[in-house]
């Protein structure tokens, strides 16, 4: 209980601090900084809309990690230029964002087959996670590219060695996403993620019916 205390103090702190610079920057006139405040506020909201819209349950850790993604990414990434004065930041917001991505896919897999032995077994679930991971790194790569090519940005900073070490980083991060669906699916569901993956089945069991008896247990 005390975790999710300090979980769900560490978002209105978040948004607070969203909320205030957004506020003094419209004072002060600097609208680039309202605008990023404002868009990074909005973005770290959308999980939580997009899951009522859909009917689902999201666990306080999740948005909690979600909401700080987003912070580090968009606001401190961007507003304070994060990017550049850390060599390491970028590399560690991919890697981040794929293991979530990869936490993700494996949880929408794992509801269309629900632990179908013969359609799909535990190392091939872990292979379309990681697969779903890594789709959506390069296609951000992608996005990246095509936004220095049209609007002369310079998202992909030092060009191939950036975009190279990204998707490295990308698939270490879906590595570890894959490999704890995979010890979840053989009854080892243990450490952090391995606990993540219970908490958003448990609160969605309409979802995992063919589950219940394995969380009873």
């Amino acid at each position: 209980m005390q975790i999710l205390k300090e979980q769900s103090r560490l978002m209105l702190v978040i948004w607070g601090m969203l909320a205030t610079t957004f506020l003094a920057a419209l004072g002060l006139g600097r609208w680039s900084l309202a605008f990023v405040a404002l868009a990074t506020f909005a973005l770290s909201l959308a999980p939580v809309l997009l899951a009522s819209r859909l009917r689902i349950q999201l666990p306080l850790p999740f948005l909690a990690a979600t909401s700080l993604f987003v912070f580090a990414s968009i606001f401190m990434g961007e507003a304070f230029d994060f990017y550049e004065r850390f060599w390491w930041w970028d590399l560690a917001l991919h890697g981040s964002s794929a293991v979530g991505f990869g936490l993700i896919g494996f949880l929408f897999v794992f509801m269309l087959f629900e632990g179908d032995r013969f359609a799909a077994p535990p190392s091939a679930m872990a292979f379309i996670t990681f697969c779903l991971a890594m789709t959506v790194g390069s296609i951000w790569e992608v996005f990246e590219y095509l936004m220095d090519q049209s609007f002369g940005l310079n998202m992909q900073k030092s060009g191939l060695d950036d975009t190279m070490g990204d998707l490295m980083v990308d698939a270490a991060g879906a590595s570890i996403a894959a490999l704890s669906g995979f010890l979840y699916l053989r009854g080892q569901s243990s450490g952090l993620l391995g606990r993540a993956i219970v908490q958003f089945i448990a609160l969605n069991r309409r979802l995992y019916a063919k589950s219940r008896d394995r969380l009873r247990k």
